[in-house]
């Protein structure tokens, strides 16, 4: 037993019932083997991992923020161990990091205090179907692509992709969206309830447990309180979630423009004439390029759009007809659509691999993506402006970006190992931001804030705001257990 809290302590000196070092989060060092101990009556041996390698795992994202582990890691396998877990941990003031598939990308999975890690991968259950009300309802170890192949033969979908296959509950936590926002919005929107365990072990239904209507005007609106919390104010158990209907038909096509401001011209004019335009995604001519070279394809290297159309088969012809006229006016060429699954899968395929094609660049390198989000109107500025200041930093950062809903992404490419790239890129991070803000935007359009947009976040909504989420943050979790250190 000494040695295995001496093995603890050396490799783990954050953790407050290991060392008592920690002053925010006191507790005895003699109290290691009794919380093991509870943690294991809760969730079994197996549910309980203090190895170096399930911690480092559970450490870290998809995001360049370095590996910060937890201390412990535990796998509870249902909403009640989920309580008891949290009980103990509330008991001993051990901070709480929530773990879904770890595909996040702004570091908010690392134990900046060490803690524990809850893992909830076990939770994997499709729990309630209901095919004519159009809603289900998960566990959060049901990933998205899992929901969609379980829906296969119903007729249904759940069309939120962020590209990741992320869990639903962690796509609910950092309200996530991606290509088909457009059209079916993002976690926001598509959320009607969550099952949440508070930081006290309390387990909270948003919306009334069990209850799922299509809209509701009942109070104030805890489920989106909870939605892009990222862990900040309770683990989520359970979401009940809209579905939609699969389309009859989809359409594919793709572009070329002249210059941004065309494509985003087009863009613009296409939601007005009231397409119900199901993805509209934009490419820069750096992208292109990219995507050209790794998937040996050979679309024209100038700014591309990439779209598709869902519905009938009759509106198909009528919605590609009004798009290709619009595109054509808007100095548009080289359109070519595609309605069967696999030449779709081709027109898509620059899209599709547009991070593997960035990191393709730089071989050996690693990728950052930026999140901004403008009011459409702005997005020619700011693209415009973003490449210049890329080439004049002489940064690697090739555009992509759900034009539809002015949230675009560049992908860069850095040396983590060059302290001057990775200050430059920093900096120009900093300054993108800043560019958004400045436009009426955000700093982050489906991302999350995490632990590197804090700041810009105090400046994106105010000092009043920021005291409004801090005393939320406050009135539930009192002690800051719960993924302390991210977004506030």
């Amino acid at each position: 037993m000494a040695l295995f809290m001496q093995a603890l302590c050396f490799s783990s000196p954050r953790l407050p019932f290991i060392c008592g070092r920690c002053r925010t989060y006191s507790a005895q060092a003699g109290a290691v083997e009794r919380v093991l101990s509870a943690f294991r009556s809760v969730s079994g041996d197996e549910g309980v991992s203090v190895g170096s390698a399930v911690r480092e795992q559970h450490g870290r994202d998809e995001s360049v923020h370095r590996c910060q582990p937890p201390d412990v890691v535990v796998f509870p396998r249902s909403v009640e161990e989920v309580s008891a877990l949290a009980k103990i941990c509330h008991h001993h003031q051990l901070p709480m990091i929530p773990f879904g598939t770890g595909t996040g990308l702004e570091g908010g999975v690392g134990a900046l205090k060490g803690g524990v890690c809850f893992s909830l991968r076990k939770m994997d259950q499709v729990l309630d179907l209901h095919q004519e009300d159009f809603d289900v309802t998960v566990e959060p170890g049901v990933t998205r692509k899992g929901l969609n192949s379980y829906l296969r033969d119903t007729g249904l979908w759940f069309p939120v992709d962020p590209g990741a296959d992320a869990s639903l509950c962690g796509m609910a936590a950092t309200s996530a969206s991606g290509t088909n926002a457009v059209r079916y919005g993002t976690m926001r929107e598509n959320v009607l309830n969550l099952e949440v365990v508070l930081a006290d072990g309390t387990v909270l239904h948003t919306a009334g447990k069990g209850r799922r209507p299509r809209k509701t005007s009942a109070g104030y609106n805890l489920t989106n309180l909870f939605v892009g919390s990222e862990g900040t104010l309770g683990i989520i158990t359970k979401a009940t979630l809209r579905l939609f209907g699969i389309p009859e038909s989809m359409v594919s096509a793709v572009c070329s423009f002249p210059s941004v401001q065309s494509a985003v011209d087009s863009t613009v004019q296409i939601l007005q004439a009231g397409v119900p335009i199901a993805r509209i995604e934009f490419l820069d001519d750096v992208m292109i390029n990219a995507c050209n070279r790794f998937n040996n394809l050979s679309y024209a290297v100038t700014p591309t759009l990439f779209l598709e159309f869902h519905g009938s088969s009759k509106s198909m012809e009528e919605q590609v007809s009004i798009t290709e006229e619009i595109t054509r006016d808007n100095g548009g060429s080289d359109f070519a659509w595609a309605e069967d699954e696999e030449t779709r899968g081709r027109l898509w395929k620059a899209r599709h691999d547009a991070w593997y094609a960035a990191l393709a660049l730089r071989p050996g390198c690693k990728a950052y993506s930026t999140d901004v989000c403008v009011p459409i109107s702005r997005l020619p500025q700011i693209i415009v402006e973003t490449k210049e200041d890329l080439i004049r930093n002489n940064i690697t950062g090739p555009i992509a970006g759900h034009v539809g809903d002015g949230n675009f992404h560049c992908l860069i490419v850095l040396d983590p190992n060059d302290p001057d790239e990775v200050q430059r890129v920093h900096s120009f991070t900093e300054r993108l931001a800043r560019r958004a803000l400045a436009m009426d935007g955000t700093c982050t359009g489906e991302h999350g804030i995490g632990l590197g947009k804090r700041a810009l976040l105090r400046e994106e909504v105010g000092p009043l705001a920021i005291e409004v989420m801090q005393g939320l943050k406050a009135t539930l979790d009192p002690k800051n257990l719960m993924n302390p250190g991210k977004v506030l």
